[in-house]
């Protein structure tokens, strides 16, 4: 995936990397920036390629992978995108947001890890609670929830994009559509105050445990008096989103996004950084300046805990019961079960998906790169080509 806008993320990193305080950067940030900061230059190291066809040899500057970098991950984006094809329902899919008030926000920063996984949890409960209801389904139903905390203009803010099929299965084994015509899978108003309420219990529990510590403790006898409660806890429904192959595109836009694309930022001088965003609130795009250590403060916020899952699959999209559920409703609707790719490696899933090999020889477009070595030198022989932007490390 090439990058060819003027400015980079990376290049706020190295300008105003130095004008951050050390002791609030947390060891994952600065992976992030070391890693984003190195990302395909010769820091980075590089891997040593030949084509058999043309006998020309090549060095590729290696990626980083780190999830937070938007430079590199457009292929491994490209590999999740075709093994949710093979999985996706043969139905239309409801668009729910889970968002808390911005009272949490500072117990989510510094709990991130936890206050997460709450927010997964009780999202979750939330749509089983109505889903186990026969006056609004009746039957089991499934969930892919995405974790996003940021907002256009970078400013935090914790919420969840779930995708939840229109139906589930029954006890008796069979699929049953949503009751509401497709207009909507549950009311939204009643979402938000079982949302609320799972939530709010959730952070009783972690309050008794010493777990998180509230600004303001939370008296279960006098909870309503609480400022979570005078706050809306807003569950945004949108439109159905079609199925088959366009709900998984419309889930690649919301799985592999970081704070910021690199197309979005207009300008970085001395000492400020310059980006469009598009304000919601007044439904028009528009143009932020920040000085830089703002703006990178506020992109490193964004920076998950290590090995923390932030794309989750419940129910019946769940990897234990997939395969199961998906030839049940593929045959309910008389409809042949798309080909199984498991099995398939990441070169054979991008060969597919690609029309060609991920390894095609840039020179000859014949042959296929053999890979030789690689190695954190930051020189070649003098007849390779340095190709900067590649995703693809050959081990």
């Amino acid at each position: 995936m090439h990058s060819d806008a003027p400015f980079k993320v990376a290049d706020t990193i190295n300008k105003f990397r130095h004008k951050l305080n050390p002791d609030k950067i947390s060891h994952d940030q600065h992976k992030v920036m070391n890693q984003m900061s190195a990302c395909r230059t010769p820091a980075m190291g590089i891997n040593l390629a030949y084509c058999p066809e043309c006998g020309k040899q090549h060095l590729f500057y290696k990626s980083c992978r780190n999830r937070h970098c938007n430079v590199c991950g457009g292929q491994k984006r490209d590999v999740w995108i075709a093994k949710r094809k093979a999985d996706a329902l043969p139905v239309d899919y409801f668009h729910i947001v889970f968002t808390v008030p911005e009272y949490l926000n500072a117990t989510f920063r510094h709990n991130s890890a936890v206050m997460f996984n709450i927010l997964f949890k009780c999202s979750w409960e939330t749509i089983c609670h109505f889903a186990s209801q026969h006056k609004h389904l009746g039957a089991k139903t499934g969930m892919t929830a995405l974790l996003h905390t940021w907002g256009q203009n970078l400013a935090y803010h914790p919420h969840l994009h779930c995708l939840v099929p229109c139906g589930g299965i029954t006890p008796q084994n069979k699929w049953r559509n949503a009751k509401t015509n497709g207009k909507y899978i549950f009311p939204v108003k009643a979402l938000s105050v079982v949302f609320r309420e799972k939530f709010i219990d959730e952070l009783i529990s972690l309050q008794k445990s010493n777990s998180i510590v509230l600004e303001h403790p939370i008296d279960p006898k006098n909870i309503f008096n609480h400022p979570l409660y005078k706050n809306k806890w807003v569950v945004y429904a949108k439109l159905p989103a079609n199925g088959g192959e366009q709900i998984v595109e419309y889930i690649a836009r919301y799985s592999h996004k970081v704070a910021i694309s690199n197309s979005r930022i207009l300008n970085i001088n001395n000492d400020n950084v310059t980006f469009s965003w598009f304000d919601y609130r007044k439904s028009k795009p528009d143009i932020m300046t920040l000085n830089g250590e703002e703006f990178l403060r506020r992109f490193l916020m964004h920076t998950l805990p290590q090995k923390f899952v932030k794309i989750r699959h419940y129910g019946i999209l769940c990897c234990r019961n997939k395969d199961k559920y998906i030839e049940l409703v593929h045959h309910f609707y008389g409809l042949t079960k798309p080909a199984s790719i498991k099995g398939l490696s990441n070169k054979e899933l991008l060969t597919l998906l690609y029309g060609k090999s991920p390894h095609l020889c840039p020179n000859c477009k014949n042959g296929e790169l053999v890979f030789q070595c690689n190695t954190n030198y930051q020189r070649g022989p003098p007849d390779c080509q340095i190709m900067p932007y590649n995703d693809f490390n050959f081990q």
